[in-house]
């Protein structure tokens, strides 16, 4: 799996994992936060969190094209600068009065700004590795890796969030809105790890930075006649026209799924069942994984098989100390929900790519936009899952009336942690697939722009998230989660019947 890829891919995801472990322990806690500190209804706190999503992913067009003039390397660094500046205000506890609130607004706007100078261009330093010979047929293995890598920051984000929090506020004495300002102050420290990452290890990949207006020799090599050109761009917009109804979709998380998780799933779990809710046992089912995967891959040495043995046996040991430590029941937080996407996609990646490359082998391996059109069906399900888990159940509106009596109605977190479980296939289908396909296909003169259109539609789906809350309010809850069973099934089926066009534009 690691086997054969550039040595820059493992700098540059670690140097994102840093910068996504803060991005995710504010996102975590973020609408949340909205709610309790400045008392917004649902619609209220969904606009400013789908708009503040929004500008995380339109800003990298704007970095894109920067980028394309003076270099990746240097939109990366000034946006690490940028957006710890914005993570910096935000740590700031103000209150919630009107100065709090336009700091908050600056904050969002500095780190939005400075995620689309750091993201985007990241990403393209990445598949430019690729342009290598010897790595090209590694690339959609090397953005998977690179995808998972970012996982492991998103993974511990949500339990740093409630650990920072509940610090702050039992041990410091802040109350329950000022400590929120704590869980924001962990990304300033993990962007300074970051830039300590990137630039301790840039020896491995500083010949992808660009800079071409200081250098000559790097100047861009376009081969691609106007009609090859044309075929591509029409073959991206139509990939950036579907995806925007995949992450209106998908981050629902952190919005009406975190919604849910505080309103309608149990508070508490017993037993075996309160073992999800730590982090490190999630940990240790993923070393299992890597361990097995180990041992019965045939490259493996023998030495390097009973090495995957070992760990597996302290792995499941750790498991069971854990299960006989467990006393009474365990309080469940709603952001700790937020854990589950990125476990499953540390701990599916090798599943994927295993199943891919021995589809690879007999030819038969889907192409990325036959994977976008699946990813897209499998959020449906999830959805679907959603709606049927919801039947029965209070309105939003009226379950705020009755929480905490014998009215209200709950259901078990089981719910939540499989719903995570198909949106994450969905989005190993979509997400690294879809930014490999950019990478692949971009006409080499636009590829900075190109990579920044992913994220604008990318962000347009974003804006569209708060669409999940508006309707959070007097309609069923089935209904809510129709509404994204429906959009998500609509986007497939427009992906297949542009399929051969879609295809073509890789030839």
């Amino acid at each position: 799996m690691f086997k054969g890829q550039p040595k820059g891919l493992f700098a540059l995801a670690l140097a994102n994992t840093g910068e996504r472990f803060g991005y995710y322990t504010m996102i975590a806690v973020f609408a949340l936060f909205l709610r309790a500190n400045f008392g917004l209804s649902a619609g209220t706190a969904g606009t400013i969190y789908s708009s503040f999503l929004m500008l995380v992913y339109f800003f990298p067009l704007i970095g894109g094209i920067l980028a394309d003039k003076f270099g990746f390397g240097k939109m990366v660094t000034t946006g690490i600068i940028v957006m710890f500046s914005g993570y910096l205000l935000l740590s700031v506890p103000l209150g919630s009065g009107t100065v709090a609130l336009v700091t908050m607004l600056a904050a969002l706007l500095l780190i939005g700004f400075g995620t689309g100078l750091f993201k985007g261009n990241l990403q393209v330093m990445v598949g430019d590795l690729y342009n290598d010979p010897k790595y090209a047929a590694k690339r959609d293995s090397g953005f998977s890796l690179f995808y998972m890598a970012i996982n492991i920051g998103a993974l511990f984000a949500p339990t740093a969030a409630i650990k920072i929090n509940e610090w702050a506020e039992f041990s410091l004495g802040f109350d329950g809105n000022a400590a929120y300002h704590f869980s924001f102050a962990v990304a300033c420290a993990s962007l300074i790890v970051s830039i300590a990452i990137y630039y301790a290890f840039r020896s491995w990949f500083k010949h992808v930075e660009g800079g071409r207006k200081k250098d000559t020799k790097q100047e861009i090599v376009d081969t691609l006649t106007p009609e090859q050109t044309k075929k591509r761009m029409v073959a991206l917009f139509l990939v950036f026209a579907v995806v925007i109804f995949f992450w209106m979709s998908f981050h629902q998380n952190g919005l009406t799924l975190t919604y849910f998780a505080d309103e309608f799933t149990e508070r508490s779990a017993e037993g075996i069942a309160s073992m999800p809710f730590n982090v490190w046992n999630l940990v240790a089912v993923i070393a299992i994984v890597y361990a097995l995967f180990s041992i019965f891959d045939k490259e493996t040495s023998q030495k390097g098989k009973w090495i995957g043995c070992g760990v597996v046996v302290a792995a499941v040991a750790f498991l069971v100390f854990q299960y006989e430590r467990i006393s009474g029941s365990v309080e469940i937080s709603a952001p700790i929900f937020q854990h589950f996407n990125p476990f499953y996609v540390v701990a599916l990646t090798p599943v994927s790519m295993a199943i891919f490359g021995a589809l690879a082998k007999k030819g038969k391996e889907p192409s990325a936009p036959r994977k976008i059109a699946y990813g897209m069906l499998v959020a449906a399900i999830a959805f679907g899952f959603m709606a049927f888990a919801s039947i029965g159940l209070n309105t939003p509106a009226f379950q705020q009336t009755v929480r905490g009596t014998a009215a209200e109605t709950l259901v078990s977190p089981y719910w939540l942690i499989s719903v995570y479980l198909i949106l994450t296939f969905g989005e190993l289908l979509l997400s690294p697939m879809g930014i490999s396909f950019v990478s692949k296909v971009a006409p080499p003169k636009y590829k900075g722009m190109m990579m920044g259109m992913w994220f604008v539609a990318t962000a347009l789906g974003n804006f569209l998230v708060q669409v999940g809350g508006h309707l959070w309010g007097g309609l069923p809850l089935w209904v809510v989660w129709s509404v994204f069973l429906a959009v998500c099934v609509i986007s497939a089926i427009f992906m297949f019947a542009m399929m051969k066009k879609l295809e073509a534009a890789t030839e």
